[in-house]
């Protein structure tokens, strides 16, 4: 089957034959160049709807006695930022 390229703003576009359609209209495709040949894939939308499936893949014991608490830590961040690094980014005007 035949179908043309052609100019759709700065990008190219193709006509998909209603034949070959195999999303909606408004679905997202991820576009794939292997050699000479464009790969089409719908993008697969990811939802929590199996969440329950996959919370019931863990054992009734897991986690049974809560997390494990840590103190909060203090750190010393003084060496993070050189002193000679600038605080505000270089003016840029001119040059």
């Amino acid at each position: 089957m035949l179908t043309r390229v052609f100019k759709s703003g700065n990008s190219l576009a193709v006509r998909i034959p209603k034949e070959l359609g195999f999303v909606d209209a408004a679905q997202e495709l991820e576009v794939e160049r292997v050699g000479n040949t464009l790969v089409l894939r719908p993008v697969v939308q990811e939802t929590l709807a199996d969440i329950g499936d996959i919370f019931a893949m863990f054992s009734p014991s897991f986690m049974a006695q809560g997390r494990e608490f840590h103190e909060e830590q203090e750190r010393d961040w003084s060496g993070a930022i050189k002193s000679d690094t600038p605080a505000t980014a270089p003016d840029c005007k001119g040059q």
